[in-house]
């Protein structure tokens, strides 16, 4: 059975009569009748009484009825959605994106492109840079942006951002004046307690690095999972915290750590399939870090 068959199936089952559903069909009258018959016996029951020239559905032939309309229709809507996914400006792309980028960057990326491209839809998931990861990999994304780079995926830089100390208000490096706009290094704070992102979020493997580079053992306070958290706790006088740029948290000052950078950029299946509302996506991206 073959869904043409069905429809035309269908199609005698709306006229009620073979040679007028061969004549809209545009095929000739015996080989709608060979094809009706085919699908009798593959179905092992007889679909339609015979009536002369009229053909008039019988209690067999109601129920497929129901079914072949059915299939027919979630045939439709699937070439109706492949038709869709073909069209640039009717896609869905699939984005990850780490927490700290969803106040700033992703939200000016997706204003600007649906501004130019207003029928796409995006699907965004959110979280560390492990989980987004692994959304690209297994597909449940199309496209990520993530810090630091991944082994195994396709990169483009987009933007460098330099990390900061967060420090109490209260904190002796917490100055006012021309020092404030000064870099500070970790061997300051060497001896005091850090609040940290948990292990699998890209921040904490780039701070370790930053931690040995400086020949520094942290004692680590606290692990979470959000940087404004971080900044709620230093804050709070529980530590100090390295932090990327952000919203300002009352009771907390920051100042640039020497030589601190994070690389923020585009990641993807560089050998995979990706629809045109992707593709085209992915080249503004790129454009626009380019700017």
């Amino acid at each position: 059975m073959d869904l043409v068959t069905v429809r035309w199936f269908l199609r005698v089952a709306e006229t009620g009569n073979v040679t007028r559903a061969a004549e809209e069909l545009r095929i000739s009258q015996p080989g709608l009748s060979r094809a009706i018959a085919r699908l009798e016996r593959d179905l092992r029951a007889p679909l339609f009484d015979r009536e002369g020239r009229t053909l008039r559905l019988n209690a067999y032939g109601a129920i497929f009825r129901e079914h072949a309309e059915h299939l027919v229709a979630t045939e439709d809507a699937a070439r109706q959605a492949l038709a869709q996914a073909a069209d640039p400006e009717h896609g869905e792309v699939g984005l990850a994106f780490l927490h700290t980028q969803g106040t700033v960057l992703v939200p000016e990326l997706l204003r600007a492109y649906r501004a130019e491209h207003p029928w796409v839809d995006f699907r965004l998931m959110q979280g560390s840079a492990e989980r987004i990861e692994e959304q690209v990999v297994q597909g449940h994304a199309d496209m990520a942006i993530t810090s630091p780079r991944p082994e195994g995926l396709a990169w483009h830089l987009l933007t460098t951002e330099r990390l900061r100390l967060a420090v109490p208000a209260g904190h002796r490096l917490a100055v006012t004046g021309a020092r404030e706009q000064g870099e500070v290094s970790l061997t300051e704070v060497a001896d005091e307690p850090f609040i940290v992102l948990r292990h699998g979020y890209g921040l904490r493997s780039i701070i370790e690095n930053l931690f040995r580079e400086a020949g520094i053992r942290p004692k680590i306070a606290f692990e979470g999972e959000e940087t404004s958290t971080l900044r709620g706790l230093v804050a709070a006088g529980l530590g100090v915290a390295v932090v990327p740029p952000g919203d300002a948290v009352a009771g907390v000052a920051e100042r640039e750590i020497a030589g601190a950078r994070r690389r923020i950029g585009l990641v993807w299946v560089a050998d995979r399939t990706r629809p045109p509302a992707v593709e085209n996506f992915r080249h503004f991206v790129l454009a626009h870090a380019a700017e």
